[in-house]
């Protein structure tokens, strides 16, 4: 008996109830690999399914094409099965990660008070749990009550709040929307991070940033930081690399819907899959978990004056326009746009990112967010694939937060200031008290000297 308990513990399945065990992926190792021929394509299509493997890149079996890489987490006891059937099938492969857990590890903050955490300074260049955000966001409109607003979206499947920044400088004037999500897949927690690093840019610069103080006189911005709490949640408590929400299927025997595909955009046509253990299943209709319910009832409501939808996810270096479920040319101006912001972005570090749609540049897929937010209206949308291509992949080093996060920044900004410019080309001047006074003592003025 012990000894059965101990190949359990060794695996790190989780078992139900008070004595769960935090999952571990000691020694599992990520794979890359690129099938040359037909033939490697449907054993590795076969192998993935047979031994239930996790698709790091592709998504789904049936995505794995001639000449496209893999990425493919193999777990320490099926290592040696599956080198050796590679071997047998004359496919080369490298070791991207050589052992999961180490970066796993890596990635957790170190101990720290957390009194000091909450009242020392926020540390942008580490990753936080759930608890620590949303003490974060009640800080910053505590602290910047004269340009931010929390508010609620609406609540998980678990019942949490999913709460969003609304950063607007003061103005008499109608204004315009741009929508910003994060962590709408758990495991990416560089998404969140940079959703974090976006606010406190923002606002410890719209002052002396021209280009940031010009397009807030025109623009709220809505910034979602964590979509997916409860998956987010459960990736730091049981499984690091939970992608899904927490909603319950069959009995409880299998959860989660992939947030992603659950949008009604040719929704669960492509690149999504009905079995609910799949880290892709799109649910059984659109709008079917709350969190994705949530979104979109909101964007619907401010559609007419959302002008930009912005989705921040992980890995790849990508940014990606719609639509995923479709091969006809894509959307010149937004290729267009895309292409200048991965052009401010590269100017940072050099980094590369690749631009298109999904189709072309990644894999096809159906009900994404931003495919949905622009069939119903929103003139521009695109989903970020944050750091990196796949030496890290989900499991970014906190090292790299800051570089990841500045670069970006260069990249959104970018695709703003195109927003604004498009639609307030003649720029703006906001009409604050004093300066409402001074065009008032300027016009007697004008006016005496006329006289």
């Amino acid at each position: 008996m012990w000894f059965s308990l101990g190949i359990i513990f060794s695996l790190g399945i989780l078992i139900p109830g008070k004595f769960s065990l935090k999952l571990q992926y000691d020694r599992d190792q990520v794979l890359h690999i690129v099938p040359e021929t037909f033939q490697q394509v449907q054993h590795l299509q076969l192998l993935c399914s047979t031994l239930k493997l996790d698709l790091w890149k592709p998504l789904l079996p049936e995505d794995i094409k001639t000449g496209e890489e893999l990425h493919i987490r193999v777990p320490a006891p099926l290592l040696q099965q599956v080198k050796g059937s590679l071997d047998q099938h004359m496919m080369s492969y490298r070791v991207l990660i050589p052992d999961v857990q180490k970066l796993v590890d890596q990635s957790l903050p170190r101990e720290r008070s957390h009194h000091r955490q909450v009242s020392g300074g926020y540390i942008y260049t580490e990753y936080h749990p759930m608890e620590e955000i949303y003490e974060w966001m009640t800080q910053i409109q505590n602290n910047n009550s004269e340009m931010v607003t929390q508010h609620i979206l609406g609540m998980t499947f678990e019942n949490r709040p999913m709460y969003y920044l609304k950063i607007s400088q003061p103005s008499n004037k109608p204004k315009k929307i741009i929508w910003m999500d994060c962590g709408i897949h758990a495991r990416e927690w560089i998404s969140p991070a940079f959703c974090q690093w976006f606010v406190k840019e923002i606002l410890q610069n719209y002052k002396s940033d021209p280009k940031i103080s010009r397009f807030l006189q025109n623009l709220d911005l809505y910034v979602l930081p964590v979509l997916n709490v409860d998956g987010y949640l459960y990736s730091w408590k049981k499984d690091r690399l939970w992608r899904k929400n927490r909603s319950p299927f069959e009995n409880g025997t299998c959860y989660g819907i992939d947030l992603n595909r659950n949008f009604n955009a040719s929704w669960g046509t492509i690149g999504a899959s009905f079995n609910c253990s799949s880290d892709v299943f799109c649910g059984h209709r659109p709008e079917e978990a709350p969190e994705s319910s949530a979104v979109a009832q909101f964007i619907r409501s401010k559609k007419s004056d959302i002008l930009c939808y912005l989705t921040i996810h992980s890995y790849g270096q990508l940014i990606l326009i719609p639509y995923g479920f479709t091969t006809k040319p894509p959307n010149e101006e937004l290729m267009q746009v895309a292409e200048e912001a991965a052009a401010a972005l590269a100017g940072k570090y050099g980094t590369n990112y690749k631009v298109g749609v999904p189709s072309s540049v990644l894999y096809s897929n159906s009900g994404s967010s931003r495919d949905w937010a622009h069939m119903i209206g929103i003139p521009f949308s695109f989903t970020f694939e944050l750091r990196d291509t796949g030496t890290h992949g989900f499991l970014l080093p906190t090292d790299q937060i800051q570089p990841t996060c500045e670069e970006t920044m260069l990249a959104v900004t970018t695709i703003i200031d195109y927003v604004d410019k498009k639609y307030f080309p003649g720029g703006a001047v906001m009409l604050t008290s004093s300066s409402l006074g001074l065009t008032l003592c300027l016009s007697i003025v004008f006016t005496w000297m006329v006289s």
